[in-house]
């Protein structure tokens, strides 16, 4: 019989009485992580996480657009700085990173990339960066293009990145199909439907943007390895017309088996199931506040611990006197636990009272 020799994690009962549903076997990576390398994390609000984990644990989190010296780490956070490894704010779709990719690696600076408020400008494309805007789109243009640079540097000098995938809606300006992190109006700008379209991304959108971006990156880095996740949040809300269960489950859904077949279907790509942790079944919501969409300090840990367990180099690492094991909850910084910067979640401000 084929399925007389295969491992205990293979079959659902022997996973339930086994002691936290046999996590460690979830990831067995295709590639090793080793104590040289340079990682850099990119991705949704989940994505802030790993690079605060990576930070805590040694050098080799990659931060290619860190704050100016003595600047303190709440007023750094503020200004975009300290949550991934540049100052590109939360890249939600794939279809945000493949854009950041060819910007960067071409400096290129897209008309109507200024967005205005109350007198003041805005990158569109990082609108959080510079929570007072900046005095003139000049300012933003030439921020922009600083930015590009260092995030060009960031795509070459990497050894591993780290994605983690968080939707697939999102705002597009129709007539070049430059998509934005967030809705047109939310933080600044103005919503105009002659200008800007919803677009609610489908598997093969999603899949072949994977393909592009590890095609690009090699390009420049032939060496580089990429570990995909999913981002366990569920949407805010959703401009689809679905109820927004409906519209997550598709969502993640479609992330989930894009990410699955790019780690199959490249060498060096390996997808990592933070998701899976978090939302799975055997855990019944545990992991999840009391809002059922924010994730607990228990739920990140156990995340981590996992992809630190996973590479012998980072297992090895002493995070608190604890080798092989990342910091427990009441071990990390709470507030800065909390207070993840995330656009989407803004939405909620929209919602009829």
């Amino acid at each position: 019989m084929p399925y007389s020799n295969l491992p205990d994690h293979a079959f659902w009962r022997l996973c339930r009485e086994a002691d936290d549903f046999d996590i460690l076997n979830l990831f067995h990576p295709t590639f090793d992580i080793t104590a040289d390398m340079k990682i850099g994390t990119i991705g949704s609000c989940f994505a802030q996480h790993i690079g605060r984990y990576l930070k805590m644990a040694g050098p080799q989190f990659f931060d290619a657009e860190p704050p100016p010296p003595g600047v303190p780490d709440a007023i750094a956070r503020k200004y975009g700085f300290n949550m991934f490894s540049a100052r590109y704010g939360n890249v939600y779709t794939t279809r945000q990173l493949l854009q950041l990719v060819e910007d960067s690696l071409s400096n290129t600076i897209h008309n109507g990339v200024a967005w205005q408020k109350d007198g003041r400008f805005f990158d569109a494309l990082r609108p959080n960066v510079e929570p007072g805007g900046l005095a003139s789109r000049d300012e933003v243009r030439e921020a922009r293009r600083a930015h590009l640079r260092n995030v060009a540097h960031l795509f070459k000098s990497l050894d591993v990145l780290v994605f983690t995938l968080g939707l697939t809606e999102t705002w597009m300006q129709t007539d070049t199909g430059q998509v934005f992190p967030t809705a047109p109006g939310t933080l600044a700008g103005r919503y105009n439907p002659k200008v800007h379209g919803f677009w609610n991304m489908r598997y093969p959108d999603v899949r072949a943007d994977l393909d592009a971006i590890i095609s690009q990156l090699r390009a420049v880095n032939p060496n580089l390895k990429f570990l995909f996740t999913v981002s366990p949040v569920p949407l805010t809300a959703t401009a689809s017309g679905k109820h927004v269960l409906q519209a997550t489950t598709y969502s993640k859904s479609v992330l989930r088996a894009a990410a699955e077949d790019a780690a199959q279907d490249h060498d060096g790509v390996d997808y990592f199931p933070s998701f899976e942790i978090i939302t799975g079944a055997p855990f019944a919501g545990d992991f999840y506040e009391e809002n059922l969409r924010s994730v607990k300090d228990a739920g990140v840990d156990t995340v981590m611990y996992l992809f630190f367990a996973s590479f012998k180099a980072l297992a090895e690492t002493r995070l608190d006197g604890k080798a092989a094991k990342v910091a427990p909850a009441s071990t990390v910084d709470t507030a800065e636990a909390d207070d993840l910067v995330c656009e989407e979640a803004l939405l909620d401000a929209f919602a009829p009272r």
